[in-house]
């Protein structure tokens, strides 16, 4: 398993040779969930993939959780706190940031070079970072792979993070 210390160390490493980008852009934009909910795009980030990599990422991981004790604006402010501890992980490709206005709860869809590497995810130290400053038993994730007849709604893998 990959150390806090190593993924952020490759995120370092991304960073100087100028693999991670976070555009302005879509930031503002509305998306809609299956449910018919509405967010908005506070801040997205991706890595570029190597040749290395696959050319389509494999997976998709949703999460949704209500922050405890926090604000939007707040959390806003937090963002950049757990980038290097995902973002240097093996197989991440991308994030959206998302904000449901009418419910004030958050999301993140992250796609990975591979399911194995979504699930792995689950268990790192950005996603305790998220179930602790959530309210206890919001935070609810799905694994989705990614195939050319999958909808990018179709749980693989769903649960609560430990």
């Amino acid at each position: 398993m990959t150390s806090h210390a190593s993924s952020a160390l490759r995120f370092l490493g991304y960073l100087l040779t100028g693999r991670v980008h976070l555009p302005r852009a879509p930031i503002g934009e509305r998306v809609v969930n299956k449910d018919g909910r509405e967010c908005v795009v506070v801040k997205y980030g991706f890595v570029d993939a190597l040749a290395s990599q696959p050319a389509v990422p494999g997976a998709t991981f949703l999460v949704r959780f209500h922050l405890a004790h926090m604000s939007k604006a707040a959390n806003e402010r937090f963002l950049n706190l757990p980038i290097p501890f995902f973002m240097g992980l093996p197989g991440f490709r991308s994030k959206y940031w998302l904000y449901d206005e009418e419910t004030g709860d958050f999301q993140g869809r992250y796609q990975w070079d591979t399911v194995a590497d979504a699930e792995r995810y689950t268990n790192s130290l950005a996603v305790r970072f998220m179930t602790w400053r959530s309210v206890p038993g919001s935070v609810s994730f799905e694994i989705q792979p990614s195939t050319e007849d999958a909808h990018p709604d179709d749980a693989h893998v769903s649960g609560t993070p430990v």
